[in-house]
């Protein structure tokens, strides 16, 4: 009785607090890491192009539409319409507070405020936040559950500093480090969810977290126990694997979204203890997706699995290319960015969210696709609450304000050539602490041209950085009209003394590329304009042949025009090419949008065109 009354006044006081709180601080871990960030995010910032555009389509179309009365059903009339319902409501709270952060919607905070208030109290007294009855509690999905759960709280936690919330996740963390474990009564976490281990042990990555929130060892102990545990016998052999085979393939069942939370939950490990084996392991699986198992759109995966070494089929009857998949891919390339400050992770960030990211995502309708096929219409779903990506798509989205700009090294460096305002603190040369606004303009990824204002504070020297990316060709840089000497492969280090309103101008050549699709679709080509792949909407090609001459295949003899002042009124995006090669018997056309903008209607698209004979005459790798 004593429980329960404890319980319901705990209860009382957190729907207090949830009404309460309507601050935009960010509340810090109290726990720092021992590996210092060597990528940090900007502060305040905005955008005005096509980044900025997606993450307001997927506001005001996705995360405005939530229903809190869908995503809470499974908690307030317990067992859930489908196992792993309980994840949805951890994921919104993702999403919403990083989008929240940056856009400052009043009415998605209070969304928030409201999903978060009713949240609180479907918890049970003993802590649990799942959506199973008591006797089916540790099956399937349920650990999983809870794992967005914590995520979902803490992100709102880091927005608010609403401690209800905080103590609420708090509460189900208890709950998993009592009932899981080695002691005497406890569960095997591997044998409690799904996928070899990979999905119950995932939860790592909000143990992480809530030890360097609240500073109780016993999260960081029962992090200790998952890592451990993966190696037993009813474990999916994590280390192990990677350690002897190098090969994700070879990692319990190859299951490609639970393996990268996993991926993104040992990082988070390594940046707190400094361990460094795990980071080396790592950067070996990285190695093997990126080399093996990566799709040129930036996702991986069939049937949810990562592939056979370059086995890449592309249609929606494998189902390729889950949602889920992609955004923990991009997670996976945020963390390894933030520990390394290497570009290569910035590329393939960059690679994912220009192409499979939007594409999972109708920017007409705000709908979600599962899996994002290559080839077929895309097979976007608008509900709410049981297609596990639905909710995962969004949380990609939110995470883009974070990748755009920031410190590596503690020096200002443009990741993505987005045209918007950052205004950054800067330590000179001479030790001095100063402001710097930088405003960027431009039509990109339509030109390959970017024009930097910047307005320090103070007159003195520092250094900017620029990325240099891999597709872009004839890179050049000016200051104030100067030519600037470039001998950097990925980036390109500007230390001067600033003055107000300099202005940098970078620029670049984005030719259309030709890609063959050897060894999965060999005498197939697809095309590549800048960060962008392209494709052939059915819609945009009427009484056109898809196919194409191996002439085609020659990117220096076709001729490509912008034809976006063509594209039909209903059509959301700026960007359409025809391609065209003329010779003495005809002329061959087709028209080529982005991935991510192709197949609005739900007409059939296709990245991959087949060459008449399979010949490839002249295509770029």
């Amino acid at each position: 009785m004593k429980k329960m009354l404890s319980f319901i006044i705990f209860i009382i006081v957190a729907a207090h607090a949830v009404a309460s709180v309507d601050s935009t601080d960010m509340w810090q871990p109290i726990i720092p890491n021992r590996i210092q960030e060597k990528y940090t995010p900007a502060g305040l910032e905005e955008f005005s192009g096509l980044l900025n555009d997606h993450v307001y389509i997927n506001l005001d179309k996705r995360l405005l539409k939530i229903d809190s009365g869908i995503l809470l059903s499974g908690f307030v009339h317990r067992p859930g319409s489908q196992t792993w319902i309980g994840e949805h409501v951890g994921k919104f709270l993702f999403s919403a507070s990083r989008t929240y952060a940056y856009t400052h919607d009043a009415r998605l905070k209070a969304l928030m405020d409201d999903m978060v208030r009713k949240y609180i109290a479907t918890q049970m007294p003993d802590g649990y936040i799942g959506t199973y009855l008591l006797k089916d509690r540790w099956t399937e999905w349920d650990v999983w559950a809870h794992k967005y759960a914590i995520i979902g709280l803490l992100n709102y936690y880091s927005i608010t500093g609403n401690k209800a919330a905080l103590e609420t996740a708090k509460r189900a963390a208890d709950l998993i480090c009592r009932t899981f474990g080695n002691g005497s009564g406890q569960l095997d976490l591997n044998t409690h969810g799904e996928h070899v281990g990979l999905a119950p042990g995932s939860i790592l990555e909000p143990m992480v977290d809530l030890y360097r929130y609240t500073g109780d060892k016993k999260y960081l102990a029962f992090c200790q126990y998952i890592l451990s545990n993966w190696e037993t016998a009813t474990g999916p052999k994590l280390f192990t694997a990677l350690q002897q085979f190098g090969d994700v393939t070879k990692v319990g069942d190859a299951k490609a979204y639970e393996m990268l939370s996993c991926f993104v939950g040992i990082l988070k490990y390594y940046k707190l203890t400094g361990d460094e084996k795990y980071f080396k392991i790592l950067e070996t699986a990285w190695q093997d997706i990126v080399s093996k198992r990566l799709y040129i759109t930036g996702t991986a995966s069939v049937g949810e699995i990562f592939t056979p070494d370059h086995q890449l089929p592309a249609g929606n009857d494998v189902h390729m290319g889950e949602g889920c998949v992609t955004v923990t891919w991009i997670q996976f390339n945020e963390q390894m960015l933030k520990i390394t400050g290497e570009m290569k992770y910035a590329e393939e960030i960059e690679k994912a969210v220009y192409n499979h990211l939007f594409a999972a995502e109708n920017p007409e309708t705000g709908c979600v696709s599962y899996y994002t096929a290559l080839q077929g219409a895309k097979p976007y779903r608008c509900d709410q609450g049981f297609s596990c990506c639905l909710s995962s798509v969004p949380r990609g989205i939110s995470l883009i304000p974070g990748v755009i700009w920031g410190k590596v090294n503690k020096q200002f460096t443009v990741l993505m050539y987005e045209p918007g305002f950052v205004k950054e603190n800067i330590t000179t040369d001479d030790g001095a602490n100063i402001t710097m606004q930088l405003t960027a303009s431009s039509s990109f990824p339509k030109e390959g041209e970017v024009v930097y204002t910047v307005k320090p504070s103070q007159s003195k020297k520092f250094t900017l950085n620029f990325r240099i990316p891999s597709w872009a060709v004839n890179y050049r840089l000016t200051i104030n009209g100067t030519s600037q000497n470039i001998t950097g492969n990925d980036e390109v280090s500007i230390n001067r003394v600033w003055q107000a309103d300099d202005k940098v101008d970078v620029q670049f050549d984005m030719p259309l590329q030709i890609i063959k699709g050897d060894p999965t679709y060999k005498g197939f080509v697809a095309f590549k304009r800048g960060p962008q792949v392209l494709a052939v909407d059915s819609l945009l090609n009427v009484g056109r042949s898809i196919n194409v001459s191996a002439n085609f295949t020659d990117a220096r003899k076709l001729t490509v025009e912008d034809v976006a002042i063509n594209l039909p009124r209903y059509w959301v995006g700026r960007q359409a090419y025809s391609v065209s090669r003329e010779d003495i018997k005809k002329k061959e056309v087709l028209v080529l949008v982005p991935f991510a903008d192709a197949g609005q209607q739900a007409s059939p698209l296709q990245v991959w065109v087949p060459v008449e004979g399979g010949a490839v005459a002249h295509a770029e790798n």
